[in-house]
């Protein structure tokens, strides 16, 4: 288990805080060193085993299936598809993953709201990143999208960057949700309502 370097960030800012009402009232200092404690573990990466095969597709993120949805097209992709929503609480790892190896083709931030992230629309109207991976076998978009608290998507990569499967690219802070696209010739191997772990749980199977 490792801590993401943003972790350390969180919590020191929340020990020094809990350092200085400790002289003022020592009671004070508790709510800051549990918030401290909290961030670490919020920020935690825990060790994935990841699937070798190069058909099959893991889950980017940890988190419940909310939702497998039929889509006519996807602008990265150009061909009917399926998507997969995950909901992660402010409980779930938020480390991304690439459910793919693949370099990225597509990369777009764009701006928006911050609904609450199991809210249906948010996929439309809230702050996302959306990056599409292309190998020589199929194509795939993942799309970190922001919550009511989670006001800040993180992103470690950029065009043309290859990303071997299951590694990490970026995080969402404090609630969240993650959307994968796959092309129909994906078999889907999760439904709503299953707990999925980033970068080790098989969510689709390529079939041809």
């Amino acid at each position: 288990m490792s801590i993401i370097r943003e972790g350390y960030y969180f919590a020191g800012t929340a020990l020094l805080i809990a350092l200085i009402l400790y002289f003022i009232n020592p009671y004070a200092a508790i709510l800051p060193c549990v918030l401290a404690c909290y961030c670490l573990y919020f920020f935690r990466n825990p060790a994935r085993v990841i699937p070798a095969d190069e058909n099959l597709i893991v889950s980017p993120a940890d988190g419940t299936v909310q939702e497998v949805v039929h889509l006519d097209n996807d602008d990265f992709i150009h061909a009917p598809c399926n998507k997969v929503i995950i909901f992660l609480s402010i409980f779930d790892v938020h480390v991304n993953r690439a459910p793919i190896a693949g370099e990225i083709k597509v990369q777009k931030y764009i701006c928006g709201r911050f609904r609450p992230a199991y809210k249906d629309s948010v996929g439309f109207e809230n702050e996302r990143h959306l990056i599409g991976i292309e190998n020589d076998k199929l194509r795939v978009t993942v799309t970190q999208i922001a919550g009511i608290l989670a006001r800040r998507i993180v992103s470690w990569v950029t065009l043309d960057d290859k990303l071997d499967k299951g590694e990490l690219y970026g995080l969402i802070r404090f609630g969240s949700c993650t959307e994968i696209v796959v092309p129909e010739n994906v078999e889907i191997l999760v439904k709503k309502g299953e707990k999925v772990r980033g970068g080790e749980t098989i969510i689709g199977r390529l079939i041809k």
